[in-house]
């Protein structure tokens, strides 16, 4: 399986950010300026697969991510989500959390965040 993952094998002159066992990249495909994936660099299908260790590794670079768009680009606020198992949308399964910058007014009403997965749960 990990020879067929995209996210096995990103040379590390294409980490943005790393630490003992995760890397930080920008996502290809982001839905914000500054979207990024904080990736453990072993091969583990979801976040419930990680070791502590993994976990608060991955934190660490949360952490740091954030500290390096705050800097840049000066987002209002984050979105940080993890997608575990197909039915819940993970179409590469290999953990990898998004750390996805919010600006003001890149939609027209924000409330409910991340309940949008399921769109009418978003507003309550």
């Amino acid at each position: 399986m990990p020879n067929a993952c995209p996210f096995c094998g990103i040379p590390q002159e294409q980490y943005v950010l790393s630490n003992t066992t995760c890397y930080a990249i920008f996502d290809l495909s982001p839905v914000a300026p500054g979207h990024m994936l904080v990736i453990p660099k072993r091969h583990a299908p979801t976040f419930f697969d990680l070791t502590t260790q993994e976990h608060q590794d991955m934190d660490d670079l949360l952490l740091r991510c954030k500290e390096q768009l705050d800097q840049s680009s000066t987002p209002g606020g984050y979105n940080i989500g993890l997608n575990c198992g197909t039915i819940a949308g993970q179409s590469i399964l290999h953990c990898h959390c998004h750390l996805i910058p919010r600006y003001q007014g890149d939609v027209q009403d924000p409330k409910g965040g991340v309940r949008g997965v399921i769109p009418n749960k978003q507003h309550y």
